[in-house]
């Protein structure tokens, strides 16, 4: 039984429901889908991280790694598929629009002291190390009602793209913060999630901004001994397989640009492809290297057996690469 047959058929219903679309290409209207779809709504897990947004935001932000971040499982609820039709998001959906400024970017609230730039009070503003997260989820779940507002909000972000990528950039809220790195330099990881919202749409996938910034994580990977903009270093740990999609590490990185089809035949992602199917057991499961504490009672939150999510993960980044080189150019 191949892995890909293991996968269609896992006992994790999110693992399933996922494969069943993004492997063996089968509609969500399908009823195999559908089965699996009800299994993955009535999963202790899931249903958990659905309970848990009727608090949004949650706790005040203070470090944007910390994998337990509500917006960080809404984000998780996005890659799932979930959607507003599949439970009562409705408070969720209040608070992001009551949250929006008046561009349409969604806030959360964050505490900066005043030694480090930022008004030493409580203040809903956004960064653009959340708030491409933010849009991604909301557009992809259809959480808010004004779209379009939502649709500008992500244009907003994309302009401010430079040459090399999307710079440490906050809303004026939080005054002259700016993280560890110099003005000229891009944020690695504002870059890769703009270019995760980007990749919602066919526009975005092959629009200049997402051009810049492909190109940016590529050179990033390439420079890796030398260059390390923000602290955000390319090294042992980054090269650790790890899951859910959180922050700056392998498997996050070559997902997103996998998406872009000027990125799938670059010999820059290729070399990290190489990386991480180089881990691969003898049967072609992946172990997790590294975990998130706060997804413990996930099947990828231990490294002491493979995880099929993180399996499938990295089968559907080899598809997506295989598609193109075969002549066929799809985002799964």
């Amino acid at each position: 039984m191949s892995i890909v047959t293991h996968l269609l058929n896992a006992a994790e219903p999110w693992v399933a429901f996922r494969a069943l679309q993004d492997l063996a290409g089968y509609e969500l209207t399908s009823p195999a889908v559908q089965t699996i779809r009800q299994n993955l709504l009535a999963h202790p897990l899931v249903t958990g991280l659905i309970d848990e947004m009727q608090d949004w935001p949650g706790t005040v932000l203070n470090s944007h790694k910390s994998a337990g971040q509500q917006y960080h499982k809404l984000a998780f609820l996005a890659d799932l598929g979930l959607t507003r039709e599949d439970a009562d998001f409705s408070i969720l959906s209040a608070a992001l629009e009551r949250s929006q400024s008046l561009d349409g970017i969604f806030r959360l609230p964050m505490l900066i002291s005043q030694a480090h730039g930022g008004s030493g009070q409580l203040d809903y503003a956004w960064a653009l190390c959340d708030a491409p997260l933010l849009l991604y989820s909301a557009l992809k779940m259809n959480l808010v009602r004004d779209r379009q507002l939502a649709i500008r909000a992500v244009e907003t972000l994309a302009a401010m793209v430079r040459d090399n990528g999307w710079p440490c950039v906050v809303s004026p809220e939080l005054g002259g913060f700016r993280g560890p790195g110099k003005k000229a330099d891009p944020c690695p990881y504002a870059s890769l999630i703009m270019l995760k919202l980007l990749a919602l749409t066919p526009a975005g996938r092959i629009s200049p901004a997402a051009h810049a910034g492909v190109e940016t994580l590529l050179r990033l990977w390439a420079e890796s001994q030398n260059q390390h903009p923000y602290m955000f270093f390319m090294g042992t740990d980054f090269r650790k397989l790890k899951a859910p999609f959180i922050w700056y590490d392998i498997v996050h990185v070559v997902d997103v640009l996998s998406q872009f089809p000027i990125a799938r035949t670059d010999p820059r992602l290729q070399d990290m492809l190489a990386i991480m199917t180089g881990k691969a057991d003898a049967d072609g499961w992946y172990t997790p290297e590294s975990v998130w504490q706060a997804w413990g009672a996930w099947d990828f939150g231990q490294k002491k057996q493979h995880s099929p999510w993180l399996t499938f993960c990295i089968e559907r980044i080899k598809k997506r690469i295989q598609q193109t080189q075969g002549g066929l150019s799809t985002c799964l």
